[in-house]
């Protein structure tokens, strides 16, 4: 039963919770994806681990849309049944948190957006320690990432039910 379950009066359904978590790689999405996955009892889903397992690139975009596509499938069963679902997808774009953000409340889920917002030389830092792309990012992929990136802003962060920044 989930945290949110558990508020509930007997009898009633419960509310499922999306945490959608928001960041550049490198930014610290899996780490805070997990952490909020173990403190709510909710199930994570990335891309990254599901493609490394299928033994597909993680530079495959269109085995990504397919793989992210599943995962969608699967929390939007697991939220109309009142369960956390984490998202680690990095959602660079504003549009593509909207759809959503938007889907699961159609549903009567609850969201909630966590911003990972780590400076570049950070990033790099960390990709560079991980070295598990292949073939490895480069500095440049870094810089070009960030001019595509669109940050929340307070706009967008006030159609949440809850948002966090992380400096």
């Amino acid at each position: 039963m989930t945290q949110d379950a558990a508020d509930q009066p007997a009898g009633t359904p419960s509310r499922g919770r999306l945490v959608i978590i928001c960041g550049l790689p490198g930014s610290g999405k899996t780490t805070a994806a997990k952490e909020v996955a173990a403190q709510r009892r909710g199930l994570r889903l990335g891309p990254d681990e599901w493609m490394t397992a299928l033994g597909v690139s993680l530079w495959d975009d269109a085995m990504r849309r397919r793989v992210e596509a599943l995962q969608w499938s699967m929390a939007e069963e697991l939220l109309l049944l009142g369960n956390t679902v984490i998202i680690e997808w990095g959602t660079w774009a504003r549009s593509e948190r909207d759809t959503l953000r938007l889907r699961a409340q159609m549903l009567g889920a609850a969201v909630e957006l966590i911003y990972l917002d780590v400076p570049d030389e950070e990033l790099w830092h960390r990709i560079e320690e991980r070295a598990m792309e292949d073939p490895p990012i480069q500095r440049s992929d870094v810089d070009e990432w960030r001019r595509q990136f669109e940050p929340p802003d307070e706009q967008e962060l006030s159609g949440y039910d809850t948002s966090t920044s992380t400096p």
